[in-house]
């Protein structure tokens, strides 16, 4: 009987952790793939596994390190995998999408550019800048030194500015 309120405690405590965090979760796996169903299979995949170790991960708080850990894997494991390179011509066009009121097309245009990115620069500006994690946090959860976070920062943060038109460069006056 021990064991099945061991359970259910646990099963409780995995349902109050994707309560509170999934919205997030699910935010940084779309940052990373650049693609919302592809970020809902990668953070399908992440929460199984979390589960899975669930009992193992002792510290609270480095659950989210964790998650991110894995989706950051997922992702890489995505860009990897041969079959996810060959596109299938449609003979229609896809609809686009429509821009809220309020923007001017400024920060679509701005993903556009950051999703051109190689997936480790993408990986790094995400969870340094939207995530809003320290370098320290950033080099946990990547499996890199703090010195290469930074130096991958400064490059993907070069590439940016260099990719970046005129129009949507903040530095320039308008």
């Amino acid at each position: 009987m021990r064991a099945r309120s061991d359970r259910s405690d646990r099963d409780a405590d995995f349902t109050a952790y994707l309560e509170g965090r999934q919205p997030a979760l699910l935010r940084t796996a779309y940052l990373l793939t650049g693609d919302r169903h592809q970020a809902e299979d990668v953070l399908q995949t992440a929460l199984a596994k979390l589960y899975l170790a669930w009992d193992r991960v002792r510290d609270e708080g480095a659950i989210d390190g964790y998650v991110r850990r894995i989706l950051v894997n997922e992702t890489t494991s995505l860009w990897r995998r041969s079959w996810r390179r060959h596109e299938v011509a449609s003979p229609t066009l896809p609809e686009t999408g429509v821009d809220a009121p309020y923007d001017d097309g400024t920060g679509a245009a701005l993903w556009e550019l950051v999703q051109g990115l190689p997936g480790r620069a993408r990986a790094v500006l995400v969870l340094r800048y939207y995530e809003q994690l320290s370098e320290r946090e950033t080099a946990e959860t990547l499996g890199v030194s703090v010195g290469t976070v930074k130096s991958q920062t400064s490059r993907a943060l070069a590439a940016l500015r260099e990719r970046t038109p005129d129009h949507l460069d903040p530095r320039e006056e308008r």
